[in-house]
């Protein structure tokens, strides 16, 4: 949980509005703004799939929160091959200190690739910046799919069963039932056997270490601080691949203290949905205190859209996205679209007069292509200059 005695912020309000501030720039939008999709019917021929919480094995406390939350998030009505990009603040309590806190979730619906989740451990990073919150780091982990996960689990109950001697007597009749959930809490008490126990990553197949090889480039290329870190997991009724924990440093003891957790939820999230249904969460937990009621400012319309060509240039969007945010530079981004086809449909509905086109050969020369939409001229100018030569002509915003 983020204290407030550690960032800049007087009271809960002031730290939720900025950090709301900072997500609406990335394009999340809150819950409640958004319509509900009526529930449909009960097929009969679909499989019955658990979707009671109670039907559930959960394996961490915030599992439970996450059950409501993401039943929320994907009740909002979505267009086809569309993503969702959702925030909301919950009132919560700290999991460590069991204190009042406030909960800012946010959630990326449709979007199976590793970019969502760079999105939002990037969007979590620059919160904590702004809010001045120096050192920081992320800790990650993939469990991989559900057959990678039971493989996992499986050499978990070996290893539980090897050293049942060792657990207290209060945790033994959960290792038969919830080796994961076990494993969890050896971790959290510092056993000595855990630096033996079975790490998830040994279990991912060739194409989810790619995957996960992916998000880390993400987070390279930005600059995030990470580290790879067996003891994060979570229970595979609710997580697949990714999850992390972003913590800050507490200056007089060196101690870490998380206040930041999330992952891929797609088994959760398509349980729910009854269709296959990719989703990422993360949430942000702040200590409450004084004014917590956030208040609203109007958004500026956006005259620019952010498009990419290929791999690399979506690798190099994200830092400069955060250069035009720090410049204050509003813009529409691409980043959860594949298809070059999509991201120019989604630019005309934004009502955009210029496009930022980002290809293969400008992320290596660190240059953007600056189009005007009316006449197709355009010009390549280089990412450090790109704010001065955007306010110039000045078509950052629209009239």
């Amino acid at each position: 949980m983020l204290r407030l005695k550690d960032t800049l912020h007087q009271n809960t309000a002031g730290f939720l509005e900025q950090a709301v501030r900072t997500a609406e720039y990335y394009g999340f939008q809150p819950v409640d703004s958004l319509p509900r999709t009526p529930r449909r019917r009960h097929d009969a021929q679909k499989p019955k799939v658990p979707t009671r919480l109670q039907d559930l094995l959960l394996a961490r406390k915030d599992e439970r929160t996450l059950f409501s939350s993401a039943k929320l998030c994907l009740s909002c009505t979505r267009q086809p091959e569309r993503p969702l990009l959702l925030w909301r603040v919950t009132e919560a309590v700290s999991r460590n200190t069991n204190t009042p806190c406030a909960a800012l979730e946010f959630h990326v619906i449709g979007t199976p690739h590793a970019v969502a989740e760079a999105l939002l451990i990037v969007v979590t990073n620059a919160i904590a910046e702004d809010a001045g919150i120096g050192k920081r780091t992320v800790s990650i982990n993939s469990i991989g799919s559900l057959d990678s996960s039971n493989r996992f689990l499986r050499d978990v109950s070996g290893f539980l069963r090897k050293h049942i001697e060792t657990i207290s007597p209060t945790l033994r009749p959960r290792a038969a039932t919830d080796p994961l959930g076990t494993l969890i809490q050896l971790f959290e008490r510092g056993h000595p056997a855990v630096p033996r126990a079975p790490a998830a990553t040994e279990y991912l197949t060739e194409e989810e270490r790619r995957r996960f090889w992916e998000l880390l480039e993400y987070l390279e290329v930005f600059g995030v601080p990470y580290e790879l870190d067996p003891a994060i997991l979570g229970s595979h009724n609710f997580w697949s691949h990714t999850l992390f924990e972003v913590s800050a440093f507490d200056e007089e003891t060196g101690s870490r203290i998380p206040f930041a957790s999330g992952g891929r939820y797609d088994p959760l999230a398509t349980r729910l949905a009854g269709a296959l249904t990719p989703a990422v969460v993360v949430t942000i937990m702040c200590e409450s205190r004084g004014r917590s009621t956030l208040k609203r400012e109007a958004k500026r319309m956006p005259a620019l859209y952010f498009a990419h060509l290929g791999p690399e240039a979506r690798r190099r969007l994200l830092p400069t996205l955060e250069l035009l945010r720090h410049s204050n530079i509003p813009v529409h981004q691409s980043l959860m679209f594949e298809r070059l086809g999509e991201q120019m449909e989604h630019a005309r509905e934004t009502g955009a007069t210029h496009l930022l086109i980002m290809g293969h050969k400008e992320a290596v020369e660190g240059t953007v292509l600056v189009r005007e939409v009316a006449t197709n001229s355009q010009e390549a100018i280089l990412i450090q200059e790109l704010p001065s030569y955007l306010r110039r002509y000045r078509i950052a915003t629209r009239a």
